[in-house]
């Protein structure tokens, strides 16, 4: 095997392969990027069994052949050559040199035989998107799955396809984020719960431009993304999604209309009093025309007023400030709506078509802290 390909371009793709590297791994071929070369096509290949990438580098191709690398040594080699064209040959007992100017390195590779190539999969099921569109969508839920392997299907995400709406949640029993998309045109159903870790690597490969198209295929047991000569191939979380239609009210007792960034920017003050280790509320108060927000800790005590406008009852809540926060950060909208039934019941922060949802549990607080 031996190709020529431009550093800058090789490594952005062994950058986006890694991403389906295991850190460790009991197959010792599964550390391995893969490099594959056909006639015409530069393929680099990594798999941990649960998330599959393959990528296509633009170079030229002299001798095809493939051979599996040690991912953390190539990798490292290409990120440190200097910015021009890479040669990398190899001979028969796999030894691999890796030229770039004056650069020289050789190491050793192994057959790609036993490496678990990505399983030919058909693509019927499919939807398109912009890759702006699905940037959005999983940077304005992934924040809500749950971080630990208690619970499987908490570590993942609903995507929900019905006719020409794709509506994705996430949860982690504490808050429960909710985006609807419109599509392009009707599609058959889809129900799947998609890992948050795969949506997190394929969030930070995706160029976000709008111009720039991601096709989404389903399988029983797979979902495929396609799109910049890349394929991310991931299995699903099997078993069955929490009902959230349950969990979503419109009845309301107040509703909030407040500026986000102004709202955001008092709550992230109030964080400064706590530690990590702490769980400390804040105390909002909503009267006519007025949100207190307090906080009180150890470290010392905070208390703000934020003009708002306000429909229905007065109501004294508190919150995680942590989960305000977070909900906060991916609106884009200059004001936002929160719907609060009382203090004991979740609160809603949504725009009028719904479409995003945010769901937050309130949390006790003690009186004294008033």
């Amino acid at each position: 095997m031996k190709i020529i390909c431009p550093k800058g371009e090789l490594l952005n793709r062994v950058n986006i392969v890694l991403k389906a590297v295991p850190a460790k791994s009991t197959m010792p071929i599964l550390e391995s990027i893969v490099i594959d070369v056909k006639q015409d096509t530069i393929k680099l290949i990594a798999n941990d069994m649960e998330l599959g990438i393959e990528t296509i580098a633009k170079g030229e191709v002299i001798e095809p052949g493939s051979v599996a690398l040690n991912s953390k040594i190539f990798s490292e080699i290409i990120r440190k050559l200097p910015d021009n064209d890479v040669t990398i040959q190899t001979n028969d007992s796999y030894s691999t040199l890796i030229t770039c100017e004056k650069a020289k390195f050789t190491i050793s590779g192994s057959s790609s035989e036993e490496f678990p190539y990505l399983p030919e999969i058909e693509r019927t099921e499919g939807i398109t998107l912009s890759q702006f569109t699905l940037k959005e969508i999983i940077r304005q839920t992934v924040f809500s799955i749950a971080d630990n392997e208690s619970n499987k299907i908490m570590t993942g995400e609903l995507f929900e396809i019905k006719e020409d709406e794709l509506k994705v949640v996430s949860l982690d029993g504490h808050r429960v984020s909710i985006r609807k998309v419109k599509l392009n045109q009707n599609y058959s159903d889809i129900k799947v719960i998609v890992p948050g870790k795969t949506l997190n690597e394929v969030s930070k490969i995706l160029s976000g431009e709008f111009s720039d198209e991601a096709n989404i295929y389903f399988t029983d047991k797979h979902i495929i993304f396609e799109f910049d000569d890349t394929i991310v191939l991931s299995r699903l979380i099997e078993g069955t999604f929490f009902k959230i239609d349950q969990m979503l009210s419109s009845d309301y007792e107040t509703k909030v209309t407040v500026n986000k960034k102004e709202l955001l920017s008092c709550i992230d003050r109030a964080t400064l009093l706590v530690k990590e280790s702490d769980k400390k509320p804040i105390i909002i108060n909503i009267t006519d025309g007025n949100m207190e927000l307090k906080m009180n800790s150890s470290i010392g005590s905070m208390d703000e007023e934020i003009d708002i406008t306000k429909e229905g009852k007065d109501i004294l809540i508190g919150f995680n400030p942590k989960f305000l926060i977070d909900a906060l950060r991916v609106i884009d909208d200059e004001e936002v709506d929160i719907y609060l039934i009382n203090s004991k019941a979740p609160c809603f922060i949504r725009d009028k078509e719904e479409n995003y949802i945010y769901l937050v549990l309130p949390v006790n607080f003690n009186s004294a802290v008033q």
